[in-house]
C-alpha cells in the first residue's frame, strides 16, 4: 500500500448520491449503469457490482461516490464518477446511518 499525504487525499471529493435507476449493460456480466442524483445534478455512473447486486435492489439507496474523477469511457458508455464500496472478496455497498440529502460531502 502506498502512503499518501493528506493534501493528496483532500483532492478527492466524496459525495452522497441517491441511485435513481440501475440497469444491466448488454454484453457485460460485471457492470451496471446507474443514474445518480447528487442534489444539484444527475450523473451516469458505471459500477462493477452486477454479479453481487440486482439492479432493482439499488434503486433509492444513498451511497458514497468519488465525485470529481475525470469521466471515463467504458466501452461505448461514459462513467462520470465511481461508487465506493467496502471489499471482503466482493463489493459491499456503504450507506449513511441517517437520512442525508443527495450531494452531501463526505469528510
Amino acid at each position: 500500500m502506498e502512503i499518501i499525504q493528506f493534501e493528496d487525499f483532500k483532492k478527492l471529493e466524496i459525495r452522497i448520491g441517491k441511485i435513481l435507476s440501475a440497469e444491466k449493460i448488454e454484453n457485460s456480466n460485471k457492470l451496471l449503469k446507474l443514474q445518480v442524483d447528487f442534489g444539484t445534478e444527475k450523473r451516469q455512473i458505471l459500477a462493477g457490482v452486477a454479479k453481487f447486486y440486482a439492479p432493482e435492489l439499488l434503486v433509492g439507496k444513498l451511497c458514497p461516490f468519488a465525485f470529481n474523477l475525470a469521466p471515463k469511457m467504458m466501452g461505448e458508455i461514459e462513467s462520470q464518477g465511481m461508487i465506493l464500496c467496502a471489499d471482503n472478496g466482493e463489493p459491499v455497498l456503504l450507506h449513511p446511518d441517517k437520512e442525508i440529502p443527495p450531494g452531501s460531502i463526505v469528510k
